[in-house]
Order: structure tokens, then sequence, then C-alpha cells
């Protein structure tokens, strides 16, 4: 009898800060592999509350932005067999990304690995190997959801830049329907809204040049990737992947590419 052993990798950070462009990179790369985007989880519109200063909605309130409980639930279920419900619905394909290739060497490299890994996996040890991409803006505020990470990964992007991928942005909420930020949105809700979420997971509070601290950050890999290629950050990552021990009973299992 085979068992399948379902690994979930997180992929955090800021909002434009390149998330979703690595999972899908490292879909491509991983077989058996699905996303999880955390942004398919936020409430419906009338449930997100009114900012009581700046009188607009904060869809970046950790608290409120995403249905933590449904989250959660979502989670333990992939992690028992590595499958995305079929009646689950996510609108991450209605939102426009550009394109930022890799390398064809990057690709072959890593996607022979891996393929090596999951043979190994089911002829040796009787193991279909699944992994989950779950990224999301959030990811790593909620300890509960952050428990049930194998890996975990941290994209870090400095303040302008983001400001300026966000002005380009527009994204589809749970309903369907577009939101375009309103004027100040970014300086009064978004950025804010990062900083509460992650000021603890680097010294002095400081998300752009702290240096990683406290129980959150052990383990965790952080990519300064606005400074890196996409390919250089797709190999980082996959050398970070390649290093955990899906089998750790044989100490010889994984070899470095």
């Amino acid at each position: 009898m085979v068992n399948t052993q379902v690994i979930l990798i997180g992929i955090g950070g800021a909002t434009c800060s390149g998330k979703t462009t690595l999972a899908k990179h490292l879909r491509k790369i991983l077989p058996n592999s699905v996303i999880v985007h955390q942004d398919d989880f936020a409430p419906p519109q009338e449930l997100i509350p009114i900012h009581p200063m700046y009188n607009v909605q904060d869809w970046d309130s950790p608290e409120n932005a995403i249905d933590w409980r449904r989250f959660r639930q979502f989670l333990e279920n992939v992690k028992q067999d590595g499958r995305i419900p079929l009646d689950h619905i996510s609108h991450d394909p209605l939102n426009e990304q550009k394109e930022f290739p890799i390398t064809a060497e990057c690709y072959a490299k890593w996607r022979s690995h891996f393929e090596e890994v999951e043979r190994r996996a089911r002829e040796d040890h009787g193991i279909e190997i699944a992994w989950a991409l779950v990224d999301g803006f959030l990811l790593y505020w909620d300890q509960g959801s952050m428990d049930q990470l194998d890996i975990c990964v941290f994209l870090r992007v400095q303040h302008d830049t983001l400001r300026e991928r966000r002005r380009e942005r527009d994204y589809y909420i749970a309903d369907g329907s577009v939101w375009r930020d309103p004027p100040l949105y970014w300086e009064h809700i978004v950025w804010p809204g990062y900083v509460t979420a992650h000021k603890d997971m680097f010294e002095n509070g400081d998300v752009e040049s702290g240096r990683p601290t406290g129980d959150k950050m052990r383990g965790m890999l952080v990519l300064e990737n606005e400074k890196m290629s996409t390919t250089e950050v797709v190999d980082r990552c996959c050398k970070e992947i390649a290093a955990f021990r899906v089998f750790p009973q044989d100490e010889d299992s994984q070899h470095n590419a």
C-alpha cells in the first residue's frame, strides 16, 4: 500500500513581493504539486470592517483580512492527501500577472532532481509525495496556520518598490468583483497592516532592514528577492526544499543537486 506524504511549503511576504510568481514556478518544478492561495480565504466584502479613522474598508487588517478558521481547516485537509477540493474556486486566474521567466537550465536541473526524489520515495519507501505551495501576505501572522507548514520562505521587498508595484495592480475579491485601491490606501491601510503583521519577525520591528528574530523565524528562509533574479530566487528555494528530510529514517535520501 502506498502512503501519501504531503509537504506544505509556505511562501510569505508583502503584497506584490513575488509570492505567487515563485509558487507557480515551483509548481512546474515539483511533481504532484498544488497551490493554495491565501487570498481565496478573504471574507465576503460585506464582512470586511470599515477603518475607524479613514472610513474605507480595511482588507489588510491581520485579524479580519482572512477567514482564519476556514483557512486553517483547508490546510489541514490538504495536508491529508495533497489535493485541492474540486468545489474550491480560486480567483487567482483572474488576476493579471507579468511573466518573470527562469532559465531552462534551472528548470531542468530541479525538475530532474525532484522527479528522482519522487521515484525513490515510491519505489524504496512506498510513499507518494505531494507538495502543497501556500502563498499569502499574512501567512506568518496566525500561529495555527504556520504550525502546519513544513518549509517556510519569506520574500522581503522594500517599501518603495512594493508601493509602485501595488499601484499597477487591481485585485479580484471574494464575490468576483474588482478592487482598486482608493487614494492613500497604501499609506493608510496596506503598509501599516503589513508592518503590524510582521514587526515581531524582525529586530526593532524593522520589516525592511531588521535582522530576522524570534521563534517564528527559526528555520525560515528569508530572501531579499528584490536584489535577485527570478532564477536565483527559484534556485535558492529549490535548494531549501531539497534539504528537507523527506525520509527521516534514511540519512542518505537527500543529495545535493
